[in-house]
This record gives C-alpha cells, sequence and structure tokens, in this order.
C-alpha cells in the first residue's frame, strides 16, 4: 500500500506564509481601493504592522509586494510605503477589481468601466467577425453552452461567461487586444456578481451573447459591433438597475 508523503516541514512553513501573505494583501488592498488608506499615506512600518497583525516580517513584507506588483503602494528608503495615486493603479487586475467590488464602487468608477468595454469589445468583436478560427467559433460556441447549462447565477455559469470575452478578443488577432482578456473577464464577472447581490438577475443576457457569436460567425463586422456595444450597454443599464434596488432596500419603510 502507498501512502501519501508528509511534506517536510519547511515546505508546510512556506504554504502558510504564502496564504498569510495573500491574505494580508487582500485585507489592506480592500482597505486602500475603498479609501480607508488615502493615496499618499504612509502605512505603517514592517515591524509596527507585523507585531499589530501578529504575522511574520516577511508575510508583511510579501504582502506589500503584491500590492506595489498591482500598483497600489511604493516603497522608498526612508519614507516608508506609501499608497500609491489611483492614476498608478492597476485597475484591470483581478484582484484589485474584485477588492473594488467587494463592497459598492464608486458611480464614476463604475462607468469608466463600462466606457472602457464600450471602446475595446465592439472593436474586438468586428475584428473577430473578419479573423476568427474555427477554433475561436467552437471555444465560443462552448462557452455559450456552458451558460446556458449552468446560468449567470453560478461560478461555472460566470466562467463560462469570461471565457466567450476571451475567445471573442482572441479571434480578434490583435494580441494587445487578447491581452486584456484576464481584465475584461474579471470586470465581467464581478460586475455580474454585483448585480446579484441584492436580487436575482432581471433580465437574461444569454440571447445578446448568442446574437453576437452570430455576427461572428456570420462575417459580418458592422452587426458585430453593433450587437456587441449593445450587449455592454444593457450590461450597463443592469448594473445601474441593481445599484437603484440596493438604495430602495436601504429606504425605510413607509408606514
Amino acid at each position: 500500500m502507498t501512502t501519501k508523503a508528509t511534506p517536510a516541514p519547511d515546505t508546510q512553513t512556506q504554504r502558510k506564509s504564502l496564504r498569510i501573505h495573500g491574505v494580508i494583501a487582500r485585507d489592506l488592498g480592500m482597505s486602500i481601493v475603498t479609501g480607508h488608506y488615502a493615496p499618499g499615506e504612509v502605512l505603517n512600518g514592517e515591524v509596527a504592522a507585523s507585531g499589530d497583525l501578529q504575522v511574520s516580517r516577511t508575510a508583511y513584507r510579501e504582502a506589500l509586494r503584491i500590492l506595489a506588483a498591482k500598483g497600489l503602494v511604493e516603497s522608498r528608503p526612508k519614507t516608508g510605503t506609501r499608497v500609491s495615486a489611483r492614476a498608478k493603479w492597476h485597475l484591470l487586475d483581478p484582484d484589485v477589481l474584485s477588492w473594488i467590488f467587494a463592497v459598492e464602487p464608486e458611480d464614476t468608477l463604475l462607468e469608466s468601466l463600462f466606457e472602457l468595454r464600450l471602446i475595446v469589445e465592439p472593436q474586438a468583436a468586428g475584428l473577430a467577425a473578419t479573423r476568427r478560427t474555427d477554433e475561436h467559433l467552437a471555444q465560443m460556441l462552448a462557452a455559450l453552452e456552458g451558460m446556458t447549462e449552468h446560468t449567470l447565477a453560478s461560478e461555472a455559469g460566470r466562467l463560462a461567461d469570461q471565457h466567450f470575452h476571451a475567445a471573442l478578443l482572441d479571434a480578434s488577432g490583435n494580441p494587445f487586444l487578447a491581452s486584456l482578456a484576464s481584465g475584461v473577464g474579471a470586470a465581467v464577472a464581478w460586475t455580474t456578481v454585483f448585480k446579484q447581490r441584492n436580487e436575482p438577475l432581471r433580465r437574461d443576457p444569454l440571447p445578446e451573447h448568442w446574437r453576437v457569436y452570430d455576427a461572428v460567425a456570420a462575417g459580418d463586422a458592422d452587426e458585430a459591433r453593433r450587437v456587441m456595444t449593445e450587449l455592454v450597454d444593457m450590461a450597463f443599464l443592469d448594473t445601474t438597475r441593481a445599484l437603484v434596488a440596493k438604495d430602495e432596500q436601504l429606504l425605510p419603510s413607509e408606514a
């Protein structure tokens, strides 16, 4: 009978440390993107912060490195670690987006996110209509079938939605557009989660995805741009409706 080898103590310590510094990075990141720490504010020093959090200095240092890689903080000798200006944040980083949507994002930030999608995705759809391969169509079709089977109320359905948008960007044949897949996919996923936070989705967006697929499959660039614009516009409308519904729930009930 074979047995699994027990990891060496050093390996166990490394895994535990990885989990710890990831949690610290998440908590600090959320505090930064939600405004608890303002741009320019100096964070606690390594010794003080690790003591307050009751973690090792190494774990805290690694957490700061994660945040620095995402543009949220910058460390300099003698001046310590400061929160960066928002212009330096990697806002399309999937982790940063998840932290933003952990609470209610600012209206202007939400609008800007959909503006970006309107700039990128319709043009990508137009290019995809003339450049897609059979493999791209197969990937998009599989994603649509996954969305149909699991629905956007489930993690599996939302993952299929991300795969659809990633395949579309890749089908554009433009490597710079394709490199936006993780950011756009995260934006799609987190806005979908946000729309369902207080109530079920009011509208099924799947038919719009099918129209995008049909236009791309038919090689109709103008139609692909049009229906993708409609898809993003309707997604923004659904998100603003979710915000209104949340605000209505917070109002005191009438006597």
